[in-house]
């Protein structure tokens, strides 16, 4: 069975990387190179971590998440992930950090909730005064996601995966499994896989409604001197992340990336190969948000801003579904999917050589099961 990929971000390429596991024939095809600057999987780190509020069944699938990663690590020869742990804090509904706290405990999981003079014992270079709950974890920490997307690719190809950049479809048939590249070349395969993050309402028309581009903007910092060492030490930083919120959030510079920072509320506008560039504008909005949970800001240096695009869908709820028959979609991880890249692609290569159930598969992934 051979099977079409479009797409080479982190759910393209696990999706292939589980099909070469499996002894299944692949192409893939990725409109840039590889890695791919627009890509949303293409920066320095991504986050994984326990905490997901009331989403207790997607809580419960990064147990599944990290096994999977851990196999992959294996077959790259080299692990590309930093236990960092987790702070997440909330300052006016503390219903998130109560639901992560009791999800967490439910599977057997250190938590602890910190009171504000605890906070400022412990990390004294955060100003989270006035802050209704938090929650300390020494779970969770960073994926380097460049580096990541790189190493798999430069392991496919060495394996004898078919991946063809700079190649842009113009069309496809999901019912055929079939594409057409816009020079003009046609392709069928016995299943078809589109996993083009915020590019996906453009090749499937019919999820326009379901799936929203989202424009996201991220800054880079440099910490004082007195404060890097601490920050290289620093958990991830979720603060104020009510459901439906959004929220600010830091990730700390270690395995020699940089201090980001970010606000998790989705924009829902934007075209994903176009306004790449941050504007100063939306650079000291982050900034504004930082200055009020960082203490002694003006002692920060911004290294740079930049752009990312989610694919947004209603409720955060991941869409992987097959459609027409012989296809399946992989879209709308609004900024959660790389975390589950690798056990995605996994259980989509398990539904396309039918060792998975495809209704089962689609209803765990938009977090509604508990088992993987």
């Amino acid at each position: 069975m051979r099977t079409i990929i479009l797409g080479g971000g982190i759910m393209g390429l696990c999706t292939a990387w589980a099909l070469h596991r499996a002894g299944q024939p692949v192409t893939l095809y990725e409109q840039g190179p590889l890695p791919n600057p627009l890509g949303s999987s293409v920066d320095q780190h991504r986050l994984i971590r326990y905490a997901y509020g009331p989403m207790t069944g997607y809580a419960r699938m990064v147990q599944a998440a990290y096994q999977a990663w851990q196999r992959l690590w294996q077959d790259l020869g080299v692990c590309h992930y930093q236990e960092t742990g987790m702070l997440a804090v909330a300052r006016t509904d503390g219903s998130w950090v109560e639901a992560s706290e009791a999800s967490m405990a439910a599977l057997g999981l250190e938590a602890e909730r910190l009171a504000p003079a605890a906070i400022a014992k412990h990390f004294p270079f955060l100003d989270l005064a006035g802050a209704r709950a938090a929650l300390w974890s020494p779970s969770g920490g960073v994926l380097f996601a460049e580096r990541i997307v790189a190493d798999l690719a430069d392991h496919l190809r060495q394996a004898g995966v078919a991946i063809e950049t700079e190649c842009t479809v113009q069309s496809l048939d999901p019912a055929a499994a079939s594409v057409v590249l816009a020079d003009g070349r046609h392709d069928q395969a016995d299943a078809l896989v589109v996993a083009a993050g915020p590019w996906t309402p453009r090749l499937l028309p019919s999820l326009a409604g379901r799936v929203t581009p989202s424009r996201q903007v991220v800054a880079y910092l440099e910490p004082p001197a007195e404060h890097l060492q601490a920050w290289r030490q620093a958990p991830m930083l979720l603060d104020q992340v009510e459901a439906a919120k959004g929220g600010f959030y830091a990730v700390p510079p270690v395995g020699g990336t940089g201090l980001k920072v970010g606000d998790h509320g989705f924009t829902l506008r934007g075209q994903p190969d176009q306004e790449r560039d941050a504007t100063a504008a939306e650079i000291e909005a982050l900034l504004a948000a930082a200055r009020g949970r960082i203490v002694g800001f003006e002692g920060y240096r911004v290294s740079r801003g930049q752009t990312c695009f989610y694919s947004v869908a209603q409720g955060e709820r991941f869409i992987v579904e097959p459609i027409g028959g012989r296809s399946w979609v992989l879209a709308g991880f609004s900024g959660h999917g790389f975390k589950f890249g690798a056990v995605l692609g996994e259980a989509v290569a398990a539904a396309l050589t039918g060792n998975r159930a495809p209704g089962e598969l689609t209803a765990w992934a938009a977090g509604e099961l508990a088992a993987g």
